[in-house]
């Protein structure tokens, strides 16, 4: 009985690494991608899950919800960032000194990677605590990379750079959608 056993088992070991093989060169699934709609044009976002699972998980939520639809961008800094995802920014005036203080109603843990904040970067924006993140982000206007490892970088512009150099506080998010899951 042994000596069927033995190589019974060498077959179904070899078959199984037959489908593991051919499972490892499956391609990766695509990244998610979104849209959002600015009042001066459309900027496209692909996310990267594998750097920062809840941070994408996070925002891609948020966005279904129609959380950043009608918020405004509250801070512009030259050559720096682009931010946005305080809720109260639907409302308040751009002059309230509560701007720039909204979130979800909860935070998140930091997801700190080895991806460098350059030109175009999707960030998720902070307090002094590493761990309060909850819907802020920035889109990076430049490198800066005193931000790496300090902060979680999650995705980038893959195109309308040109719109986000030219977005000023103020300006409103039309809508953000996910056209790829």
């Amino acid at each position: 009985m042994r000596r069927h056993l033995f190589p019974a088992l060498v077959l179904v070991a070899l078959s199984a690494s037959g489908v593991l093989a051919q499972a490892s060169k499956a391609k990766p699934a695509p990244a998610p991608t979104l849209v959002i709609a600015f009042e001066k044009g459309d900027v496209t976002l692909e996310l990267w899950p594998a750097d920062a699972p809840n941070h994408v998980k996070n925002f891609l939520d948020l966005v279904r919800k129609g959380f950043y639809d009608g918020q405004r961008v509250h801070r512009v800094e030259p050559g720096f960032v682009v931010q946005f995802g305080d809720p109260q920014s639907k409302t308040l005036p751009m002059t309230d000194p509560r701007m720039g203080t909204g979130g979800p109603g909860y935070t998140i843990k930091a997801e700190f990677n080895k991806r460098p904040f350059d030109r175009g970067v999707l960030g998720m924006a902070r307090t002094n605590d590493p761990d309060s993140a909850g819907s802020q982000v920035y889109l990076m206007l430049g490198p800066a990379h005193f931000l790496n490892n300090q902060y979680t970088a999650f995705g980038r512009v893959t195109k309308g750079m040109d719109v986000v150099d030219k977005i000023k506080v103020g300006d409103r998010i039309k809508s953000i959608k996910v056209v790829q899951k």
